[in-house]
C-alpha cells in the first residue's frame, strides 16, 4: 500500500507540473491562476497547496523537472560521445537546447532567469544556480572523456575547457530567451559556429 500511495503522489504532482506548464504556455506566467492549474490537473486546490506554496514553487519544480531529463539524457552521450572534439560538444549541446522549450516557455525562462538575479539569496536562486553548476560539470566531463579517449590534447585543462563551453552556451541561450524571433536551430548554428574554432585548438591532431 505505500508503494501504490507513493506512485499516486508521484503521478498528481507530474500531472499538477504538466497542467501548470501548458497554463502558462498559454496564459503566461503572471496570468495563470493556481484554481486554473488544480482544475487541469483534475485536483483540489487544497491537494495543489499540499505540493506548493505558489506560482513561484511551481517554477522552480518545472525547472528542476527540465534540467533533471537533460541531465539524463546527456549522460549517455558522455559515457559514449561521437568520436571528434566539434561533433561530441554539438550532440550534448543541441541535446540541452532541443529540450529546452519541452516544458518552459521563453516567457517561463525569462521569470526564472530574472528571479535568480533580483533575488540572489532565495532558495530559487540557490537552487537554478545548482541546476547551472550540475550542467557545467557534465559538459566538463565530455571533454574529460574525450581527452582520455585520445580526442583531446593530453596538456589541457579538460575541467576549464568545459566551463567555457558552457559558459557561452550559457550565454546564448540568455540571448535566445530575449529574443521571441529567434529560433532553436539559429542557435544552435551560431553556437556551433562559436565551437568550432575552440575545438580544433584542443582537438589532437590524429582527430581533426
Amino acid at each position: 500500500m505505500t508503494g501504490l500511495r507513493a506512485k499516486q503522489k508521484a503521478d498528481r504532482n507530474r500531472r499538477i507540473l504538466e497542467a501548470a506548464a501548458s497554463l502558462f504556455r498559454e496564459v503566461g506566467y503572471d496570468s495563470a491562476r493556481i484554481e486554473d492549474i488544480a482544475e487541469r490537473a483534475e485536483v483540489s486546490v487544497g491537494t495543489f497547496y499540499n505540493y506548493y506554496e505558489n506560482k513561484g514553487d511551481i517554477l522552480v519544480a518545472t525547472v528542476s523537472m527540465e534540467v533533471e531529463e537533460v541531465l539524463e539524457s546527456g549522460k549517455a552521450i558522455v559515457e559514449n560521445p561521437p568520436p571528434t572534439t566539434l561533433e561530441a560538444l554539438q550532440v550534448l549541446i543541441d541535446q540541452y537546447f532541443d529540450h529546452s522549450l519541452v516544458y518552459l516557455s521563453k516567457e517561463m525562462w525569462r521569470t526564472a532567469m530574472a528571479t535568480s538575479i533580483q533575488q540572489p539569496e532565495s532558495p530559487f536562486s540557490r537552487r537554478y544556480t545548482e541546476f547551472d553548476g550540475r550542467l557545467c560539470d557534465q559538459v566538463s566531463m565530455l571533454v574529460q572523456k574525450l581527452q582520455l579517449r585520445g580526442a583531446v590534447m593530453p596538456g589541457i585543462d579538460a575541467a576549464a575547457v568545459g566551463q567555457m563551453v558552457f559558459n557561452n552556451l550559457n550565454m546564448m541561450f540568455l540571448e535566445f530567451v530575449k529574443d521571441e524571433a529567434m529560433t532553436l536551430e539559429l542557435l544552435k548554428e551560431r553556437v556551433a559556429r562559436q565551437n568550432r574554432p575552440l575545438a580544433v585548438l584542443i582537438s589532437s591532431p590524429k582527430t581533426q
